[in-house]
């Protein structure tokens, strides 16, 4: 693998200094060794222990923090208890684990000054989600961006995923060949978490099923969604839903064709911060506009959708 012919790394600065996202997997593992290979040196290595794994995660930790060191590169090694977190909250711990990732990494930008994370998701990566998105009801094959910014506990982060066209079996291959080491964690190949499950059993069955690699084929509706997206946005600035007090605006809305009209809502519960956001959220939201429709809907996170004198707002 020439690292120094991927996309992002061929076009960004090389002097900027960036946060990345290290587990200890050989996803992040080769994300990091190939930004040192392609010149990338201000580097700040950051691991999170989610006290999920007892000695095994502690043991990640210190093999990213020795990696780090080798390479001659700051490192932030955080440790958060993520299974108390998730029963104190009431929530899943793939939800408080992200929530405390997300905690991590702002934090680390703020000490560092940087508001850049690189992240090792891959194409593989990429078809999971688009495939658990759409399982889930999401609006269309919905992926990760290559470069997004995102809010992270508060802190605006630019998210940077130099990998997200690479296949997870080429960056292996690369780190064999290359006599590197990474960590593998044991729970992935266990078949209880629903990722495990779609990358060893649901993925290869499509795969067999349509006689063409499913993993490429989800990666590209990604694409072409996103282009759809692009679109969507357009129109959702064109047709003004939103008045001046950052309200949605009945009247206005029942004007709009259903599919603007659906994208508006979406738009308002997203900047809302509304979690878990899909099509079951937008439509009932969507049942406030009806004759008769309910003056308030229940939705994610504790929030609440309330109609009052032809407006709705987020509370």
């Amino acid at each position: 693998m020439r690292w120094e012919e991927l996309p992002w790394l061929a076009s960004a600065s090389k002097r900027r200094r960036y946060l990345v996202g290290v587990s200890g997997g050989a996803d992040s593992v080769a994300l990091l060794h190939g930004l040192v290979r392609a010149g990338f040196r201000n580097l700040v290595v950051c691991h999170l222990d989610h006290r999920l794994r007892g000695r095994e995660g502690a043991n990640d930790a210190r093999f990213v923090g020795a990696l780090a060191k080798r390479l001659g590169l700051a490192a932030e090694l955080g440790r958060s208890e993520v299974g108390k977190r998730a029963v104190a909250d009431g929530r899943s711990v793939e939800t408080a684990g992200r929530m405390e990732r997300h905690r991590f990494f702002a934090d680390c930008g703020r000490r560092w000054r940087c508001p850049r994370l690189l992240l090792a998701h891959h194409l593989d990566d990429q078809a999971e989600t688009v495939l658990w998105n759409l399982l889930r009801g999401s609006r269309g094959a919905t992926g990760m961006q290559s470069e997004q910014v995102l809010s992270m506990a508060g802190r605006r982060m630019e998210v940077i995923r130099p990998l997200l066209g690479v296949r997870r079996e080429a960056l292996r291959s690369w780190l064999e060949g290359e006599g590197l080491r990474w960590r593998e964690d044991a729970s992935n190949r266990e078949g209880f978490a629903v990722r495990n499950r779609l990358r060893h059993e649901v993925l290869p069955l499509l795969s067999e099923i349509a006689r063409r690699d499913a993993v490429e084929t989800l990666a590209r509706a990604a694409g072409s969604d996103a282009g759809l997206r692009d679109v969507e946005r357009w129109a959702v600035g064109q047709a003004a839903a939103v008045d001046p007090q950052g309200r949605l605006h009945v009247p206005r809305l029942r004007e709009l064709p259903v599919a603007v009209r659906r994208a508006c809502v979406f738009a308002y519960l997203k900047r809302a911060g509304v979690e878990d956001l899909g099509r079951e959220a937008v439509a009932r939201v969507l049942g406030m506009l009806e004759p008769g429709g309910p003056p308030k809907v229940a939705l994610s996170g504790g929030r609440l959708a309330r109609r009052r004198q032809g407006r709705i707002l987020v509370e």
